[in-house]
């Protein structure tokens, strides 16, 4: 096959373009009629799973499979993506009477699949079908049948899978939200999940993971002189000092805005201590505070800087926007 890219129509490419996307779109429509008690229906089958989904599917089938295994293992089910020709020489041995075998074809003849179905349903296994073929030999092998049928696919040979992998992928992606729903998952279980994701750092990170603690703490005494309260902001670079009493409680915070504000205003510091240019009660967390509470905290109150404190009101630590810049919380 040859491409004469003189004869190449871009009108005509276009034109195909918008009638992929209607034959596609009509296809994902066509789905919210056949959708009914036989959804639930499957739904209720996964919920009552001990084990795990065995997602299975050939060819352009089985890629739409891996991506719906790991859409349901990702949103609280448990699930895993099995070759069914791989099945067939030994990984049958993976699925148990615990599991639910979760099929999809579009003709449900494929043999691959076909060939294991004696073998599933001695082992008990429950079967979840997918087709667009209500007579297929899985459909009728099928405990619950998924319709996914369409009218036509938006190759204009009506042969490559197109609008038919795009109704599998979102039957399968209904499936999943309506299982995440009744399993109530929430987003922390689903940074759990993704821990290396943006997410995961949002709602997995605390403040103990990312304060300063200890010497690197800048603090001082409510009588220290304004001299040796700027060597020791200085010196810990957090653009800010407690202010502390004899038992580490925190009294009050000094900021180079505080500084700022104060020069501006001519005030005379070189006789100053510690008490008297701080901003008193000032805002504070608890390390067990997550790290997003500090990202929230630092923009309701405009502020860069937050000290950490135990239950008693003693410092613990402290954190600046740069910290949490490093940790990626934002």
């Amino acid at each position: 096959m040859s491409f004469d890219p003189v004869k190449f129509d871009p009108a005509q490419a276009l034109a195909l373009a918008h009638a992929t996307f209607d034959i596609e779109a009509a296809a994902v429509l066509g789905l919210k009629n056949r959708v009914g008690p036989e959804f639930a229906r499957a739904v209720q089958l996964v919920l009552n799973c001990k084990g795990r989904v065995v997602v299975m599917g050939m060819g352009k089938s089985g890629h739409i499979g891996r991506k719906i295994a790991a859409t349901l293992a990702s949103t609280g089910t448990p699930a895993m993506f099995v070759h069914p020709a791989e099945a067939s020489h030994g990984d049958l041995g993976m699925i148990t009477a615990a599991d639910v075998l979760f099929a999809i074809s579009n003709s449900g003849e494929v043999q691959e699949l076909t060939s294991i179905l004696p073998a599933v349903k001695r082992q008990g296994v429950p079967l979840l079908a997918m087709s667009g073929a209500r007579q297929s030999t899985l459909a009728r092998h099928a405990d619950i049948l998924l319709d996914s049928s369409v009218e036509k696919e938006a190759c204009p040979l009506n042969l490559a899978p197109t609008a038919s992998t795009t109704a599998q992928l979102a039957l399968g992606d209904a499936l999943a939200v309506a299982l995440l729903d009744a399993r109530g998952f929430k987003e922390e279980d689903f940074a759990r999940s993704h821990p290396g994701g943006a997410l995961g750092r949002k709602l997995l990170t605390h403040v103990s993971d990312v304060m300063r603690s200890g010497d690197a703490v800048p603090a001082v005494g409510r009588h220290t002189s304004f001299t040796e309260l700027m060597r020791e902001m200085s010196n810990k670079g957090l653009g800010a000092a407690a202010v502390v009493d004899d038992e580490r409680r925190v009294l009050g915070i000094f900021t180079d805005g505080d500084l700022r504000r104060l020069v501006e205003k001519g005030v005379d510091l070189r006789a100053g201590i510690a008490e008297e240019v701080m901003h008193p009660a000032p805002r504070t967390l608890r390390s067990d505070a997550l790290a997003v509470e500090a990202v929230a905290l630092m923009e309701q109150y405009r502020i860069t800087s937050v000290l950490v404190v135990d239950t008693n009101g003693v410092l613990c630590g402290a954190l600046n926007s740069n910290d949490l810049l490093r940790a990626k919380v934002i």
